[in-house]
């Protein structure tokens, strides 16, 4: 058995940064970190548009309450706000710490870090490296990571969190080169295992984004909170799916619809293209419903919208949002100058997740924390997005919460035993688990069942839900659990065999997806991501609240958790 004084599930930027700050915290931790992919093929590498901060680079006006407020008015009053707080107070000295580690942001004419306009943000501070931002942070993180001396487990996959009496012990883990099982324990276990996009057929995310770590926790017995809340980005390049990233109407793209009229000017006339998400990919999918999408040949009554950069220029296109216009050129054959792109929402990011309060410590209900169990980034729900995410939010969610994690990981495995395991009883069940998969005898292919689940998820839980909708896609995805006994794997391999990956993800991608369902089913109100038309009005008498959900395999049951007002008292949000 393995043993390390921490280990960390996730290659992320929370999960890197955290290890960093354990390391700068007391260099003589000994500190692992796991990932599925190498960890510079984590889904961070891949966010674009930049990170915010009230540096006051571009606008001397602007000031952390303010950011804070947006933050919060963004969430749908839904955000904590004691960690919206720290989240938007600690911003300018994260960016800052980054920048010295050597992160290349781009720059002001007189050197300064550039910053830029986001979506539901009423100042310009979104600080940026192109519309490469999350490349540039995790390449410096993990750099940092092996000067410090991290043993990082590339290409590993963990199969459960060792969660016993109310204290996480370790992680079962299985190598995807060679199928060898290994069984970890540590004083402290830390999830960074990002967000669930491949629940649903369309996403940005990676295809590694499986919701595995909220999954291994609900099994677990952890509340997952919040899970209802899932953000559609306005602006996934048609038919891909692919990021198309806000920055691009940050730096001044028009949204326009098939009569050529910049529609977002009927739905929030104040902010328009730079709206939150919520409420610009429920514009667009109205204009689509309202036969005023566009089809490939330019006709109305298709399926997306333009967004259109040609007014930009070539010379601001080509330096501010290079990689958007390779995106487009590379999978559609679109020159962005000169045509506009083709867009519609996409699955994009999970606002809800394991929840943690403000050190990241994992809590275990209304009240009380689990011992020894930590969680930050996207797996994680501090709830400083609550019912919806600003943009530019997420980056500085995992590094502010990454850090800070990663301090209080530090403080609290300092005099700590590392704790007894079973590790046979561990290994056995685990193998068991690999060979009832390969010994299956059925008749279904695996990748049928995870489209069709993840088609049944798109339809019955999208952009607009209704309690008829919701209880169909229940019901079907109740029968697309019993199918899972019936899947066969082609590949009986020792040797890289993804489709036992594939095959254990699609279990964690089913546990998510009904948690989700469960969860937006029992909300009967509007908010933020969570767009109801059969209760179209938010309810804050009734579901100012946090949802809870407990996994078990014969049902979920729901309790709530009181939402932190420390700042802000909720209003009627308009933009």
């Amino acid at each position: 058995m393995q043993e390390h004084d921490v280990i960390i599930v996730g290659g992320g930027l929370a999960g890197c940064r955290a290890a960093l700050e354990i390391k700068r915290t007391d260099p003589s931790l000994d500190v692992a970190l796991v990932a599925k992919t190498h960890p510079i093929r984590s889904h961070s590498v891949a966010a674009q548009g930049g990170m915010a901060a009230t540096l006051k680079n571009v606008d001397a006006e602007d000031s952390w309450e303010a950011h804070a407020f947006d933050t919060v008015k963004g969430s749908d009053y839904l955000a904590d706000q004691d960690a919206v707080e720290i989240l938007t107070r600690e911003a300018p000295d994260v960016v800052i710490d980054l920048e010295h580690m050597g992160v290349l942001f781009s720059r002001l004419s007189d050197g300064r870090i550039a910053q830029r306009a986001f979506g539901g943000h009423s100042h310009n501070r979104t600080c940026y490296a192109a519309d490469k931002t999350g490349h540039a942070i995790l390449h410096e993180l993990v750099n940092n990571l092996r000067h410090n001396g991290v043993r990082i487990y590339e290409e590993w996959y963990v199969m459960q969190l060792i969660l016993e009496d109310a204290q996480a012990k370790g992680v079962v883990m299985f190598n995807i080169l060679n199928t060898k099982l290994l069984v970890i324990r540590a004083k402290a276990v830390m999830f960074a295992t990002g967000g669930y996009g491949r629940v649903y057929n369309t996403t940005s995310n990676d295809y590694a984004s499986t919701g595995d770590g909220l999954a291994m926790s609900a099994v677990a017995g952890v509340p997952l909170e919040d899970m209802e809340f899932v953000q559609f980005h306005p602006t996934g390049l048609y038919p891909v799916g692919v990021l198309i990233s806000e920055a691009v109407r940050g730096e001044g793209a028009y949204l326009i619809n098939s009569e050529g009229d910049r529609f977002m000017a009927n739905y929030a006339p104040s902010r328009m293209e730079l709206a939150p998400r919520d409420i610009t990919s429920r514009a667009i999918t109205r204009e689509i419903r309202a036969g005023r999408g566009i089809h490939p040949d330019g006709s109305a009554g298709g399926t997306f919208v333009y967004l259109d950069l040609r007014h930009m220029g070539k010379e601001k296109i080509m330096s501010r949002v290079p990689f958007c216009w390779e995106e487009a050129h590379r999978l559609l054959g679109i020159d962005a100058v000169h045509q506009p792109m083709p867009v519609r929402p996409t699955i994009h990011y999970s606002m809800g997740g394991i929840p943690v309060n403000t050190d990241g410590q994992v809590r275990s209900g209304v009240d009380g924390l689990i011992e020894s169990f930590f969680a930050a980034g996207e797996a994680a729900c501090v709830s400083v997005h609550g019912a919806n995410r600003l943009g530019s939010n997420s980056l500085l969610e995992c590094i502010v919460y990454g850090r800070r994690t990663g301090k209080a990981i530090a403080q609290y495995v300092q005099n700590r035993k590392l704790p007894e395991i079973n590790e046979q009883s561990y290994l056995s069940a685990a193998q068991e688990q690999i060979n009832a998969l390969l010994n299956q005898s059925g008749t279904i292919r695996l990748n049928s069942l995870r489209q069709t689940f993840q088609d049944c998820m798109t339809e019955y839980c999208g952009v607009f839900r209704s309690q008829e909708l919701m209880q169909e896609g229940l019901n079907q995805l109740q029968q697309l659990r019993q199918q899972y006994q019936q899947i066969y794997l082609d590949d009986k391999g020792s040797c890289w065999n993804s489709e036992i990956i594939e095959a254990l993800e699609l279990r964690s991608l089913m546990i998510v997806g009904e948690i989700i369902l469960t969860s937006a089913l029992n909300r009967t109100e509007s908010r933020g991501a969570h767009c109801r038309e059969d209760y179209s009005e938010r309810d804050d008498a009734n579901f100012l609240k946090h949802t809870l959900a407990y996994y078990s395999p014969a049902g979920i049951d729901l309790n709530y958790l009181p939402v932190s007002i420390t700042m802000f008292e909720p209003l009627e949000r308009k933009y």
